[in-house]
C-alpha cells in the first residue's frame, strides 16, 4: 500500500472512530461504569450485592424441600415487603457450602436468603447488582418497553459489541498507521 493510500485509510478510520464515538459515548460510559460496579459487587460491603449468609448445616440431606422453602420465601416477601410487589420467583440459588438458599423475584430487585435446613429467614435485601446487570446488558430497556422477547437487549449488545471491535481496529490503525508512514520515510532516506 502506497503512502497516499495509507494516509487516506487513516483519515477514513479517524472519521469512523470520531463519528461512532460521538454517537455512542453515553452507551459506552453506561457500560463502563456498570461494568466497574459489577466488578466490585462482592466487595461493596453489601451495598451492591448483599453478602451470602450462613445456614445451620451444609448437609443437603438435612435441608427442607425446595417447595417448602419457596413457600416460606413467598410468604416472607408478601409479609415484609407488602402485596404491592409480585412474588413470582425468577431464580433460586442454592449454596450447599453455606447451607443457604437464595430467592430472587421477578419485577423488582428484592431477594430473600433462607437457612436451607430450618427455613429461617436470614436476610431480606435489595439486590442492586441485578439492576446494574440489567443496565449493563440492556435488558432494562426490554423491561421498560415491555418486550418479553429480549430483542432490545440483543440489538443493544450486538451494536455495542461491534462498536467495541470497530473502535479497537480503527484506534489501532490510527495509532499504527502514522508510525508505519514515518518508518517508510526513514527507510527511503537511508
Amino acid at each position: 500500500m502506497n503512502r497516499s493510500s495509507q494516509a487516506k485509510l487513516i483519515r477514513i478510520f479517524r472519521k469512523i472512530h470520531r463519528i461512532s464515538g460521538l454517537n455512542l459515548v453515553i452507551f459506552i460510559l453506561v457500560i463502563a461504569i456498570s461494568g466497574i460496579l459489577l466488578g466490585w459487587k462482592k466487595n461493596s460491603n453489601g451495598y451492591i450485592l448483599p453478602p451470602t449468609q450462613k445456614g445451620t448445616t451444609t448437609e443437603v440431606s438435612n435441608w427442607l424441600s425446595f417447595d417448602s422453602l419457596k413457600t416460606i420465601a413467598c410468604q416472607t416477601m408478601f409479609d415484609s415487603v407488602g402485596p404491592a410487589l409480585p412474588v413470582k420467583i425468577n431464580k433460586i440459588d442454592a449454596r450447599p457450602d453455606k447451607g443457604v438458599v437464595k430467592f430472587v423475584f421477578d419485577g423488582h430487585y428484592k431477594g430473600i436468603q433462607l437457612d436451607a435446613a430450618t427455613g429461617e429467614v436470614l436476610q431480606v435485601a435489595t439486590r442492586r447488582s441485578d439492576l446494574i446487570e440489567n443496565i449493563h446488558d440492556g435488558s432494562v430497556l426490554d423491561k421498560a418497553f415491555g418486550t418479553g422477547s429480549g430483542i432490545i437487549k440483543i440489538i443493544y449488545t450486538s451494536i455495542m459489541g461491534v462498536s467495541l471491535v470497530a473502535f479497537s481496529i480503527t484506534g489501532l490503525w490510527i495509532w499504527y498507521g502514522p508510525k508505519k508512514i514515518k518508518n517508510r520515510k526513514r527507510a527511503r532516506k537511508k
